[in-house]
């Protein structure tokens, strides 16, 4: 498959149509069903499904534009990423969850932003297993894990902030009172916890045998969605400290658990590998913001 094909199959994937992709494409409609007639039968399937009035993607074609968007992407980064010795330029792409330590590398990138002007910052949200799925696929130069991993396939730095886990609830809670939370406080509440960390069973050894006596209504991914269910009083959500947004700030409140519970905040990229300049000096500058005792992970 050709990046040029991939292209083509790709504006027609996001118009539902050919004559509407031909003209962004600056092409002729009869080559560019050509070129996609030829793509089919290069794979040996059917990618579309036209209709009267627009085309379809079969669950083939859907798969095929996931997989084309990373590589066109990927494709993309890499020519921007090569200029001259004396130049940092290029873009770079971040990978991370919700957390208080992303101010370190924002504060970093930002930095960078100001003083390369032909550099470009990309941030992109997701749990790690996400992250490391991307990072592994090239389509993310670092990404950024809450909690402990596996690292032994990885260069990381671990970042001096921790997050807490505890429990946002409205701000006239009786919960409110306390000053921490226990697993015997949540009974009765009911309550939404991070996706991940219902994956990995992060608070079984927490409520321990208390576990069946709470009421589990559901997990989220974004923090601040979670959040709004929690202003209308449908739920309390388990999840970081620092993270109430701050048009919340005057409705809801945190307190941490009790005993208490953390992660650490650690940044990984792919050794062995060629880095850009660009991606070189996000390191550089990270590390220096680090204390004199930090070592990689």
């Amino acid at each position: 498959m050709e990046l040029r094909v991939l292209r083509y199959f790709l504006a027609v994937a996001r118009y539902r149509n050919i004559t509407r992709a031909a003209h962004e494409l600056l092409i002729s409609q009869p080559a560019l069903s050509t070129q996609l007639s030829a793509l089919e039968d290069e794979l040996g399937v059917k990618l579309f499904t036209r209709g009267h009035r627009q085309i379809t993607l079969t669950s083939q074609g859907e798969y095929l534009q996931a997989r084309a968007l990373e590589m066109v992407k990927l494709e993309e980064r890499t020519v921007a990423n090569i200029h001259t010795d004396d130049i940092i330029s290029g873009e770079l792409t971040i990978g991370a969850g919700e957390s208080i330590g992303m101010q370190r590398i924002l504060d970093v990138a930002g930095g960078i932003l100001r003083d390369y002007p032909d550099t470009k910052i990309h941030l992109v949200s997701g749990d790690a297993n996400e992250m490391e799925q991307q990072l592994t696929k090239g389509t993310l130069d670092f990404a950024v894990l809450m909690g402990e991993r596996p690292l032994e396939r990885y260069d990381a730095l671990r970042l001096p902030e921790i997050n807490h886990w505890g429990v946002v609830m409205p701000a006239d809670s009786p919960l409110a009172q306390h000053k921490t939370i226990t697993p015997t406080d949540l009974i009765g509440y009911p309550l939404l916890i991070s996706a991940q960390a219902q994956a990995a069973h992060r608070f079984q050894n927490w409520w321990g045998n208390l576990g069946p006596q709470l009421t589990i209504r559901g997990t989220f991914t974004l923090t601040f969605n979670a959040q709004l269910l929690v202003r209308n009083g449908s739920s309390l959500v388990l999840t970081f400290d620092h993270l109430i947004n701050e048009s919340l700030k005057d409705d809801l409140t945190f307190r941490p658990l009790s005993p208490a519970l953390t992660e650490p905040i650690i940044v990984i990229w792919k050794p062995h590998t060629v880095q850009s300049k660009l991606a070189l000096l996000f390191i550089q500058r990270l590390q220096a913001t680090l204390p004199p005792t930090t070592e990689r992970a």
